[in-house]
């Protein structure tokens, strides 16, 4: 059996990543980080989702804070204007996706994994230079290269990216198909409230209720703002 880490954030394109892994045979190393973001409710959702997949969950501290300059590390106030195109938002964490897959690979070496898998989707993210096909591409090269493995064997790790081209709503029904249990993850920058409700309208909200929308399914979660039936 082939094996695989997942990158998994507790989010909803993370977590069908970890269950494509699945479906594709792999045996299932996830890790998470707590990198100083503003909350650690995706952790726990991370942590959920582990444990529907039946396997544990590596977790990982990365003191991004007062380091990487972004609105999820920081005090500045999460957008709510909605995604815009060609310019990178203020969510956008400075190298996170660099240091995450190089900490990935330093896992996939330890438990002789052959693949990295994780969830960046470059349609709905295009505004995240580390979501891009051409960055993952040349890291997965650089990675490679300072990989014991592949300098002695000849025998590098795969970056697999399956939703990469994929838009939200075809995220979401491929992870339907899958048996992903939605109702554990979790997306809101904001964190959940009191009620354990997401805000509705930060831009990570606003792409999830949409692509749920699109593919004619109703979110689990509730949310403050927009209140499912």
């Amino acid at each position: 059996m082939k094996k695989a880490v997942v990158l998994l954030s507790g989010g909803l394109d993370s977590s069908t990543a970890a269950y494509i892994a699945k479906f594709d045979k792999c045996q299932v190393f996830p890790i998470s980080f707590l990198y100083g973001q503003r909350h650690t409710y995706e952790l726990i959702c991370a942590e959920r989702i582990a444990k529907s997949l039946g396997v544990e969950i590596k977790k990982v501290t990365v003191g991004l804070k007062g380091l990487a300059e972004s609105s999820l590390t920081g005090s500045s106030e999460i957008p709510v204007e909605g995604v815009q195109k060609d310019k990178i938002p203020s969510t956008w964490v400075p190298q996170r996706n660099s240091i995450f897959l190089a900490l990935a690979f330093a896992y996939a070496e330890s438990v002789d994994a052959d693949f990295i898998y994780a969830g960046m989707n470059a349609i709905d993210y295009s505004g995240y230079p580390d979501c891009r096909p051409e960055f993952l591409q040349a890291i997965e090269k650089a990675l490679n290269l300072a990989s014991a493995r592949f300098v002695e064997k000849g025998k590098g790790f795969g970056i697999a990216t399956p939703l990469v081209k994929m838009t939200k709503a075809d995220i979401i029904k491929r992870g339907m198909s899958l048996g992903v249990p939605y109702e554990l993850t979790w997306s809101c920058y904001q964190g959940p409230n009191e009620l354990k409700q997401a805000c509705g309208v930060c831009d990570s909200c606003r792409l999830r209720l949409k692509g749920f929308a699109e593919a004619g399914l109703t979110d689990p979660l509730k949310y403050v703002e927009v209140q499912n039936d």
